[in-house]
């Protein structure tokens, strides 16, 4: 960082901390928001905008060489009059990061002149030309897509430390996509009765990063296509250079039949989910007595200063007090034995979860259940509990699909067919990929290593929209000098001293 930058940073970072100093004891005679009446200008010579962090995705984008390599290996359009393939992408993925919402949004942005001088724009694509963009797409021009962010998703992984490729997590799951549209080809009725589409989710656990997004058609079954798209993961990953990869995924993507295969690869281990089937669980309750052990589950975070006093269960009073039936965990129990799925000619260890439950109305119990929850893995080193956690820890990508439905809306269905939507889905996922690769090229100094890694997965973890408030929503005064364009940092945020270490880091890269 230039010692004039964080010389204001750290004057700014004063200022504030000054202000908002406690001083207990003084009164005011008056509230402390106190600015009324407000009047508003218009300024000719001060040009600004909000969202002046996406200065600094530009380029990331550019140093990564993801806008090359757009432009080179995907073809869509005939004749650059005026856009290229690669501001087409690049649009749609900055309209989410810049606050839209929606692919009508880019209207918003599109009549910002500021806005467009800060990408050194003269214009760029309205919604319905973004929309007949979408259009165009093929199925192979989606996978080509998807294969053209992974080639810069290994740029950005090779700048990681050595630890970083001990082991690659890939999570499989499917999502329902659903819409009110009556008229968009592809769309049926799921299993649940919603109408949409169903799309799987492959991603890498260590990120947060989604690997592949596919658009299938409402009815298809969770596991369809699923072993197609978890062998370009690996073969992803080994690129990469990750010395060893585990696969995990639900009771829906069992994939019996490909588990010979993964399992004489060598560096590949798996965990799945099985249906709780009559002879499995036969099997589990012939099991002795001392072949269970009691699962001990650890603390979900260390308590770093003295426990906090835990809060009232106040829906657990109402539920009480009305008599509603809940369900009551007692306790849990894991045991293992070998099992050879029909579709295997290997034998492979199922790990066994037993729930002893309780159902109570109020304070009275009613009864008492046990249920089974099995997962099969080639891991054989592993113990069965911490098998259990591993499985457990696949949960973690409910977030990341939440993230994309709800915090950037990229399963949002803007357009009218199957694959012009996923098209879209996939384009609205760089915003949420560009996110990942922020964090990952912010460097590691040597006198506050522990302080940047803690920043840098932060940052991995944040919500989107957090993530745009910190590190994007950053005003900046837009200034063009000979052929430099500057970004003027018009306020402090508590991130700005990350985000100038990204825009450092980004120059050293570029060069």
């Amino acid at each position: 960082m230039k010692p004039n930058l964080q010389r204001q940073a750290e004057q700014r970072q004063r200022n504030i901390l000054h202000r908002l100093k406690p001083r207990p004891g003084i009164e005011r005679a008056r509230p402390m928001m106190t600015a009324a009446p407000i009047h508003y200008q218009a300024t000719e010579r001060v040009r600004a905008i909000a969202p002046g962090g996406i200065g600094a995705i530009h380029n990331l984008a550019h140093s990564l060489g993801l806008v090359d390599d757009i432009d080179r290996d995907l073809h869509l359009l005939k004749r650059h009059l005026p856009y290229h393939e690669s501001d087409h992408v690049l649009n749609i993925a900055y309209n989410l990061l810049t606050g839209g919402r929606r692919l009508e949004h880019i209207e918003r942005r599109r009549h910002d002149e500021v806005y467009l001088d800060a990408l050194g724009a003269e214009r760029i694509p309205d919604p319905t030309t973004a929309g007949d963009f979408c259009r165009r797409f093929t199925e192979e021009d989606v996978r080509t897509l998807m294969e053209i962010f992974n080639q810069t998703r290994l740029r950005a992984w090779a700048e990681q430390p050595p630890e970083f490729f001990d082991v690659a997590r890939i999570d499989v799951d499917g999502t329902l996509a659903p819409t009110d549209g009556r008229c968009k080809r592809g769309i049926d009725r799921a299993y649940n009765g919603t109408w949409g589409y169903h799309v799987l989710v492959v991603s890498l656990a260590n990120t947060a990063e989604p690997l592949y997004l596919v658009n299938r058609s409402g009815n298809r079954p969770s596991h369809e296509q699923a072993d197609v798209y978890l062998d370009r993961a690996i073969a992803l990953c080994r690129r990469a250079g990750f010395r060893r990869i585990r696969l995990r995924g639900d009771t829906d993507f069992s994939q019996t039949a490909h588990l010979d295969r993964w399992d004489q690869a060598g560096d590949i281990r798996f965990i799945f989910g099985i249906d709780a089937m009559p002879n499995l669980v036969r099997r589990a309750q012939e099991l002795p007595a001392e072949a269970w052990s009691e699962l001990e589950r650890p603390a979900r975070y260390p308590i770093r200063t003295v426990p906090r006093q835990t809060r009232e269960d106040v829906r657990g009073q109402v539920v009480s007090r009305r008599g509603y039936k809940t369900l009551r965990l007692i306790g849990e129990e894991v045991a293992e034995f070998a099992d050879r799925p029909v579709a295997c000619h290997t034998t492979y260890r199922v790990i066994v979860l037993r729930k002893h439950l309780e159902t109570v109305r109020g304070e009275e119990g009613l009864s008492r259940e046990v249920r089974y929850f099995f997962d099969i893995t080639n891991d054989r080193e592993a113990t069965a509990s911490e098998v259990v956690f591993e499985a457990n820890d696949r949960c973690d990508q409910e977030n990341l699909i939440a993230q994309l439905k709800g915090g950037l809306k990229a399963l949002a269905l803007p357009v009218d067919d199957l694959v012009s939507n996923w098209a879209y889905m996939v384009m609205a996922s760089l915003a949420w990929s560009l996110k990942a690769w922020s964090a990952l090229l912010l460097p590691e100094r040597g006198d506050s290593v522990e302080r940047d890694r803690s920043e840098k997965r932060t940052l991995l973890r944040m919500e989107f929209t957090t993530y745009c408030a910190a590190l994007i929503e950053v005003p900046c005064q837009i200034v063009r000098i000979g052929r430099q364009l500057i970004y003027r940092l018009l306020s402090w945020t508590p991130w700005q001293g990350v985000f100038l270490r990204l825009v450092e880091r980004l120059r050293r890269y570029r060069r």
